[in-house]
């Protein structure tokens, strides 16, 4: 390893061991601005925080995001920088994705070679889609007008450092529902006297099912899931109540509400086959995302120049990302980067023996570098 590549790897590593919940990132948030200030950034706190590097006369402004929380995941890793804090732990890279923007901003601040004004966003909470959009209503983008704005995400199980994006739809929408079913409950011996909440929510599981299968286009890339089913029945008790709760994902703002019209419309018909009442609520926490078409080509000409290798029109993911409500606002790219296909590194996000690849940290920082350039060149407004 480089020099580089050591001090990267001690801060990630640093912030694995201490992760934080989506908004309670204190000590993380800290410790972005303390090495953030020693590169000589201008350093701003708030929801999140920003780092301000200028250079130049240029005045052209690009944003360049990384997300700071970590999951309530227990983790089972064997390496020796496991989370110290119970019950949570960095299972989806944005430890390393902190650290390479970092590491860019390090590289930036020595070099320089661009023109212009880099704003450096840290973002809390990703994970429950709240992170963004808190910041735009704080102002940030007020506060720091950009004209473009990008993100990076690893990617495992794909080679170490490949990088992938397409313009238009990059991540699906995530809407969460959830379906009360009151019936009547009753003894476990006599079900021909109330109305058993659990064989009607079982057939609404059922039923739900075919919003994608029967109702969308084929290829059109949704998902229905129920995630939970909860019911107030015992042993011998038949429940009069179950709660049936899941997740959606959608490509477009039409096919997400076409799948929630479709819910209502399957649980109306249900609770009148049934004679008992259903209610539906169904909220979205994630719009989909967008990569406009100029950040795109900017992308994949900074990662021919990081000597990555480059895979263009990359199938739209299924995941959610946050970062849409900042590609909503300002046109942006949202990238993703192979952190590898050996062991841990190859482990499903979220998965609590998933761990980020030191070996991607240059990498990402790199691409950055590149990117900037290719953005802010230097002798041009």
């Amino acid at each position: 390893m480089t020099e580089f590549h050591d001090r990267l790897t001690t801060i990630r590593r640093g912030f694995h061991r201490k992760p934080e919940l989506g908004f309670q990132e204190h000590r993380t948030k800290a410790r972005v601005a303390e090495i953030l200030r020693g590169l000589g950034a201008e350093v701003y706190e708030g929801t999140g925080v920003i780092g301000v590097l200028r250079v130049g006369t240029g005045n052209r402004a690009i944003g360049l995001r990384a997300d700071m929380d970590a999951l309530p995941i227990s983790e089972m890793s064997t390496h020796d920088y496991p989370s110290e804090t119970p019950g949570v732990m960095h299972a989806c890279g944005h430890d390393g994705h902190m650290t390479m923007l970092l590491g860019a901003a390090e590289r930036l601040a020595a070099e320089q070679g661009f023109d212009g004004t880099v704003v450096l966003i840290f973002q809390p909470n990703e994970e429950h889609g709240l992170g963004a959009k808190a910041m735009i209503d704080e102002g940030v983008l007020e506060q720091f007008p950009i004209e473009e704005v990008y993100a990076i995400h690893n990617l495992p199980g794909a080679p170490l450092g490949q990088l992938s994006t397409r313009a238009g739809l990059i991540c699906n929408s995530e809407s969460l529902f959830e379906i009360t079913i009151q019936g009547q409950g009753g003894h476990a011996s006599m079900p021909q006297v109330g109305v058993d909440a659990i064989t009607v929510g079982a057939e609404l599981v059922g039923a739900l099912q075919t919003i994608v299968a029967r109702k969308l286009a084929p290829g059109a890339g949704a998902v229905v899931s129920v995630t939970e089913f909860l019911t107030d029945g015992q042993r011998n008790v038949l429940p009069g109540r179950a709660v049936l709760k899941g997740d959606v994902r959608a490509g477009t703002p039409e096919d997400r509400e076409k799948i929630e019209a479709f819910m209502r419309q399957i649980s109306a018909g249900v609770a009148t086959a049934h004679g008992v009442e259903i209610t539906v609520d169904f909220r979205t926490e994630f719009v989909e995302t967008i990569n406009a078409p100029n950040p795109v080509q900017a992308v994949y000409r900074a990662g021919e120049a990081a000597g990555c290798e480059v895979i263009r029109n990359r199938p739209p993911m299924t995941f959610s990302e946050d970062f849409a409500h900042f590609a909503a606002a300002v046109p942006g790219c949202f990238l993703l980067m192979g952190n590898g296909t050996e062991g841990a590194n190859g482990q499903p996000l979220h998965a609590a023996d998933y761990d980020f690849n030191d070996d991607l940290l240059p990498i990402g920082a790199e691409f950055w570098v590149q990117l900037v350039r290719d953005r802010l060149p230097e002798g041009k407004d």
